[in-house]
């Protein structure tokens, strides 16, 4: 597929960005290491060879009877008999952060939460639980849940913007007052009101969050359908009898997503920070669940455990800057005044 030359100006514009084509190699390369987390960090082995053949318990559940043992239940694999029952037999393949973000280390030696060690690089959280193994969960389900949250919310509100921007008169007057009011309202504490009575979980606190995080982009793409219902080409082909559908997606939505994606990162950032302070609250993800706010939350009740604290905010920091800079450069390549040096 050839690009035209318009596509490529804005993507040489783009990498002519070195701090924001930086920037996206390193968060491309964070998101897609923590896609295969079960890989990386885990409390079961990988692989296991016994006997003659091959096992995968971080995808398959096997009793202990499979490997010789006595009980019917699910294997533990870090039970000195279940390990030497298997080494007896074949070997194991272990992942290279042998913990999983709820598995209790029973080797500390100490109260937890635990400084960093050799065995445990950020140390432990106050229940025992490996900080970098669940930091690496923690990284995957705050990005897909902003990516999530960006899609669906940028999806909504272009639509609403269309609608408003294309049909103007009383329906734009109409969504415009309807739009005041949505957007008075203070969206954190209701958030946690209606956090406090649905039940916590992932798709229930993407749902609750999209009420209110589509409202970003409607007033940027209502301006570009306001401008451009006006155009001759537009006014042609409404005489000619097209549907108003293919008009607005086909002809002027184009034009408005050119401003629109510049914002698309910085939507992104904003939804994850959003999901990390609801998590630091109390009012996000279910208890046990991998979370930057959490931990966050936990520095802040273990001011004698500093690595919590500093763990949470650099991998936070890091997170927005990266996307950030990504942003700027995305916002230099739609830019028709940017030259390259």
């Amino acid at each position: 597929m050839r690009l035209s030359p318009i596509t490529r100006r804005r993507f040489q514009r783009f990498f002519a960005n070195r701090r924001g084509t930086s920037s996206l190699v390193v968060f491309a390369a964070l998101f897609f290491v923590s896609l295969f987390a079960e890989v990386i960090a885990n409390d079961r082995p990988i692989l296991v060879r016994y006997d003659g053949a091959f096992y995968f318990p971080i995808f398959k559940v096997y009793p202990e009877t499979t490997f010789g043992g006595e009980f019917a239940t699910e294997a533990d694999y870090k039970d000195p008999e279940v390990a030497q029952l298997i080494n007896a037999k074949g070997w194991m393949l272990w992942p290279a952060i042998p913990y999983s973000y709820d598995t209790i280390a029973k080797d500390l030696g100490q109260p937890a939460p635990s400084p960093p060690s050799w065995r445990h690089l950020l140390g432990t959280d106050d229940q025992a639980r490996d900080v970098l193994g669940r930091l690496v969960y923690s990284f995957r389900i705050s990005v897909l849940f902003g990516f999530l949250l960006t899609i669906l919310g940028s999806l909504l509100g272009i639509i609403a913007g269309a609608v408003q921007g294309y049909f103007g008169g009383l329906t734009d007057l109409l969504f415009q007052r309807f739009l005041e009011i949505w957007s008075s309202m203070p969206v954190l504490y209701l958030l946690i009101i209606m956090a406090s009575f649905i039940e916590p979980g992932f798709w229930s606190l993407l749902g609750i969050m999209l009420l209110f995080g589509w409202m970003g982009l409607v007033g940027l793409v209502r301006a570009e359908f306001l401008r451009g219902r006006n155009f001759d080409y537009v006014r042609a082909a409404r005489a000619m009898g097209m549907l108003d559908v293919r008009i607005m997606f086909r002809h002027i939505l184009p034009n408005a997503m050119t401003t629109s994606l510049t914002y698309l990162p910085f939507i992104l950032a904003g939804s994850v920070t959003t999901l990390t302070a609801l998590d630091f609250l109390g009012f996000g993800l279910p208890p046990g669940s991998p979370s930057l706010g959490e931990l966050l939350l936990q520095g802040k009740n273990n001011l004698t455990a500093p690595w919590l604290a500093f763990t949470g905010f650099a991998v936070l920091a890091l997170m927005m800057s990266l996307l950030v800079f990504i942003g700027e450069a995305v916002r230099d390549a739609f830019d028709p005044r940017k030259v390259l040096a």
